[in-house]
């Protein structure tokens, strides 16, 4: 029998001071990437999907941004 399954990882990359489009506060934001690796029997295999993303700290709102905009934050 074969464990097979998905991990779904979520790394900071950096906090950041910009106004949220959502509430319209100057507030920190943390800047993440979300990738998606395959296992066998728990073990990571290679990464399959990543996406880029900000989250707001004062309202909690999340959305998605693409690579290259992402690294120019960075």
């Amino acid at each position: 029998m074969v464990i097979f399954g998905w991990r779904t990882t979520i790394e900071q990359l950096r906090m950041l001071t910009l106004v949220c489009g959502h509430c319209h506060h100057q507030s920190a934001h943390n800047l993440f990437r979300r990738y998606t690796k395959p296992t066998i029997f728990f073990i990571p295999l290679f990464t399959i999907s990543s996406r880029y993303g900000l989250q707001c700290t004062f309202c909690g709102v999340s959305y998605d941004i693409s690579k290259m905009h992402a690294h120019q934050l960075v």
